[in-house]
């Protein structure tokens, strides 16, 4: 093992001691919740399940999708409009690398600034340590330095975080983001290309002194390169788990919560029905996105609804915290460029070659 290696395996040792000792952290009211009283999840589903308005429009809602995807599938209406969609996203490729740095660089950034632990609802009984944390390792991805290895010990840093404290699971969205990164590194532009660029040049003096390029990183895409091609599969299955989480725990499941937020942006004069079916509506759309992405079926339209979901999140709700929110647009862009990737219906579905064998990220 080089000594590069072991200094890596060090760092990321040494975050993990220093989470651990900092101790549990502590969950806050959750981003916008005004506070509420207790509501049985048992008899809030029951109230809902017994409207027979209610249920007409969630059964309703759910032939209406199904029926949509069904008739989609049979006509395939606008061939050669979808097919120019899908090869002008799929020209994007090469910017895949940037826009997931982007994603988890901006919001980590963010959370330094502010004092939280990826989600804003942590925080940690060392605050130093918190703003150092996200500050640097957001930096060090935006500016694309060592991406690779960043993403490694932010992924480790998150792990033992949720380890210590399962609310982060509300930031769930990281653990795609970093293994996304530490598998396609920085891209263009990066400070890592740019380095490699001059270690690959014999010509430059740097080639000549440069202890890391050829020893380590070049050796290391080498043997992951293959597996850069599986990156739309771990963010879609990411984001599915973390949409998913969202919708059946922080609603369905957490109905007082969801109903003092209903309340306090008195939301049911945007849409007029009963608060109960607003959260249940919300927290079975949002589950039903994140199946989608799991299956990787209709993956470019389920990202597009959830970037939909998001905008009016945030421009209904205006004390909500912004930069939170970073990372799923980000991570839903990427796979509007990617698509469903291996393993998703998608590639079932169609038979041209960006969908059965999805064009790699450049790796730089």
């Amino acid at each position: 093992m080089s000594s590069r290696v072991r200094g890596a395996a060090a760092l990321a040792g040494a975050m993990a001691l220093v989470l651990v000792a900092v101790g549990r952290a502590s969950a806050h009211v959750k981003y916008v919740t005004p506070g509420s009283d207790p509501v049985a999840v048992a008899e809030f589903v029951q109230s809902v399940l017994t409207d027979p308005f209610a249920v007409a429009v969630l059964l309703g809602g759910a032939v209406t999708v199904a029926g949509l995807g069904g008739v989609y599938l049979q006509l395939r209406p606008f061939p050669n409009d979808v097919r120019t969609f899908r090869e002008t996203m799929s020209s994007y490729q090469n910017l895949v690398p940037w826009l997931l740095r982007l994603s988890v660089g901006l919001p980590l950034v963010g959370a330094g600034f502010a004092g939280y632990f990826f989600s804003p609802i942590v925080q940690t009984g060392s605050p130093t340590f918190t703003r150092l944390f996200g500050i640097t390792v957001g930096f060090l991805i935006l500016f694309g330095f060592g991406t690779r290895l960043v993403a490694g010990v932010g992924l480790l840093a998150y792990l033992v975080g949720l380890a210590l404290e399962p609310a982060l699971l509300l930031a769930f969205e990281y653990v795609p983001g970093f293994l996304a990164i530490a598998l396609v590194g920085g891209g263009k532009p990066s400070a890592d290309h740019v380095i490699a660029s001059m270690a690959a040049d014999d010509r430059t003096l740097y080639s000549k002194i440069d202890p890391f390029y050829r020893r380590v990183a070049e050796p290391f895409v080498e043997r992951t390169s293959h597996l850069t091609a599986f990156v739309p599969t771990i963010v879609r299955i990411g984001l599915g788990i973390a949409f998913i989480y969202l919708g059946i725990t922080q609603k369905i499941m957490a109905p007082g919560d969801a109903l003092a937020v209903v309340a306090k942006y008195d939301l049911t004069a945007v849409v007029p029905v009963a608060p109960e079916l607003w959260v249940v509506g919300a927290g079975l759309t949002e589950a039903l996105v994140g199946v989608l992405l799991i299956a990787g079926a209709f993956t470019r339209a389920a990202s597009a609804v959830a970037i939909l979901l998001f905008t009016t999140t945030l421009f209904g709700l205006p004390d909500d915290p912004v930069l939170a929110h970073v990372s799923l647009f980000g991570l839903v862009s990427a796979l509007l460029i990617a698509g469903g990737g291996p393993f998703s219906v998608d590639a079932l579905l169609h038979s041209d070659e960006e969908s059965v064998r999805p064009s790699r990220p450049t790796v730089e």
